[in-house]
């Protein structure tokens, strides 16, 4: 899919006012109407101005279409990165990562339409929001305390997009997964009419770690041995989340070999595992003592490993 530049289909600023988009929208959907225009593409146009409009007319989704504006150019292949609506908070319904980028634009902010007018109708209960956190991975092994801060948009007195913090103490509960949604509640939109507020869920994600690969409650990290830990056996030390630990390699060990730790993963009433994954790596020939090395071992051994190939 390619990304839509829409302020430039409506021909309006970044920073236009919400009356300065309204007003170019009826401007060219005039224009553009099937039913009067004459132009070859009319249809085609009218749709386009309708995609755009409906999204930069509501601040929430103008301020998501934002950011990721900052990223993407008119044509470019379009797809989000994983996490990129972390720290943002809206009303109405889940983030955009489970959905297919092929129909991003339609299916999350279609959704996030649809929903919000269903919660809208009920006039004293205030609306849930919902918005995406990251952590570590450590966070889910021990539990923690975290200090969010959520950006929540909308509109100033004159129309503008606006925006403003909301700070709060998250309980990160121990064991909690990718994808898990903890309920606050009485954060989301405040009632109406003297209505109980709503509710905020906060979806969790996991920031990348340099060592460690979450999947689903199974942890893999890559562990170096050299050749002969591989073709020996050996003892190791190993990082985990909950800190090093020692292992046997097995003798005859290979590269891409897995040395699972049952247990050790994510936390649970059947916790996951943390699989272990062998990478041999070669000492450098960068002397003649190590070169020398080598070529003992090239005659020590009748071994091609293309043999078969």
């Amino acid at each position: 899919m390619k990304f839509k530049d829409y302020y430039e289909t409506l021909g309006v600023s970044r920073n236009a006012s919400a009356d300065g988009i309204k007003a170019a929208y009826r401007r060219l959907a005039r224009k553009y109407h099937p039913d009067v225009s004459k132009e070859q593409n009319a249809e085609a146009r009218f749709k386009e101005l309708g995609e755009a409009h409906e999204v930069l007319k509501d601040p929430e989704k103008r301020a998501l279409y934002d950011k990721l504006g900052s990223q993407w150019k008119a044509g470019q292949d379009f797809k989000p990165e994983p996490g990129w609506d972390a720290g943002f908070e809206w009303s109405g319904g889940p983030g955009a990562d489970s959905i297919d980028p092929n129909d991003f634009f339609e299916a999350f902010f279609g959704r996030q339409s649809s929903r919000g007018s269903r919660r809208r109708a009920v006039r004293a209960q205030g609306e849930d929001h919902h918005a995406k956190v990251m952590i570590d991975v450590e966070d889910s092994y021990r539990g923690a305390k975290r200090t969010v801060t959520l950006r929540i948009s909308g509109l100033d007195s004159n129309g503008r997009m606006a925006s403003r913090d909301h700070t709060l103490e998250v309980a990160i509960p121990r064991g909690v997964m990718a994808g898990q949604h903890l309920r606050l509640a009485g954060q989301g939109g405040p009632g109406r009419g003297g209505g109980a507020a709503g509710d905020l869920y906060l979806e969790i994600g996991f920031l990348p770690h340099r060592r460690f690969r979450v999947e689903g409650r199974d942890i893999y990290v890559d562990l170096r041995v050299t050749p002969w830990e591989a073709a020996l056996g050996a003892k190791v030390t190993a990082p985990t989340p909950e800190g090093p630990v020692e292992l046997s390699v097995p003798p005859g060990s290979s590269g891409g070999r897995k040395l699972r730790l049952k247990g050790r993963g994510l936390p649970g009433t059947t916790p996951g595992d943390l699989y272990v994954v062998l990478s041999i790596a070669l000492p450098p020939a960068d002397s003649e003592k190590a070169q020398g090395a080598y070529r003992e071992m090239a005659k020590a051994f009748d071994f091609n490993p293309r043999s078969d190939s």
